[in-house]
């Protein structure tokens, strides 16, 4: 148990760390002052972002959409690249095919009928209640909280966030959380999973190379205007986050929390964050 607390310690620090864009990106993106939002300020295209650090195993990138643009067909895309943004001459202008056409780059646009790579015999994937603190992907342990988007608090967001939680909202609705992560197989390869407001898709890809820094892609494509990336902290849930489970699983409106005995830091908490 020591040896997991440092591990998710460790993990914890390299995330808070990792937790913001690339300064190399696409020629239609600005990023703001601290590199974690990113912003298609023109055209639909050129809108490619990497991210700052390469992923650690089981490390999750994860991003929430923050605004749309009306007009354009196509959602966001996200993956995987073994390219060091760096190195790149050029900026491709879209993930899909550019990116991908230079090889060891795995990426797929975000849709409800996702992508899943399935090999004979493997049985469907059980999913817990939405409520589960944690999301268990092979030997990956992630606090699930963070994973789920929210609404902005109104007269119906109760209604939304019980819809973000149980995925029937598009996945690339405004607030959704699209995250990207790869888990080492016993072959030395690794799967690439997305997680969708705190839902595995399963596996995407397969055999990527665990010997090579993986880069986490986000192209901020077509519809989608603007994402932020979202800090994750692996662990174990604090005490204000339990509250807050337990809090939501029992109101059946997130204004109700005013009426509560509750102290008014956590009040905020419950409604706001």
């Amino acid at each position: 148990q020591g040896q997991l607390k440092i591990a998710s310690a460790v993990m914890a620090a390299r995330c808070r760390l990792s937790a913001r864009f690339h300064h190399v990106h696409g020629t239609n993106v600005r990023l703001d002052a601290s590199r974690t939002r990113a912003t298609r300020v023109e055209s639909f295209a050129n809108g490619l972002c990497f991210s700052q650090e390469p992923l650690a195993p089981g490390q999750i990138f994860l991003v929430e959409i923050e605004e749309k643009e009306l007009g354009w067909c196509g959602h966001l895309r996200v993956g995987l690249t073994a390219h060091d943004p760096q190195s790149l001459e050029v900026v491709p202008e879209y993930s899909l095919p550019d990116l991908v056409n230079m090889g060891d780059t795995w990426v797929f646009a975000i849709t409800r009928s996702h992508n899943r790579v399935v090999v004979d015999g493997e049985e469907a994937r059980a999913r817990g209640p939405p409520w589960e603190p944690f999301l268990l992907i092979e030997r990956v342990r992630i606090p699930r909280d963070t994973l789920v988007g929210r609404s902005r608090p109104g007269r119906y967001s109760h209604i939304l966030d019980d819809l973000y939680k149980m995925n029937v909202l598009p996945a690339t609705a405004r607030r959704s959380r699209i995250g990207v992560l790869y888990a080492p197989q016993p072959d030395g390869t690794a799967d690439m999973h997305i997680v969708i407001n705190g839902e595995d898709m399963g596996p995407s890809a397969r055999g990527l190379p665990t010997t090579r820094p993986l880069y986490a892609v986000v192209d901020v494509f077509a519809s989608t205007k603007s994402v932020r990336v979202i800090p994750v902290d692996y662990g174990f849930p604090s005490l204000q986050t339990l509250c807050r489970l337990v809090i939501q699983k029992h109101i059946v409106h997130r204004l109700a929390i005013e009426g509560l005995d509750l102290p008014p830091l956590l009040k905020n908490f419950c409604q706001h964050e």
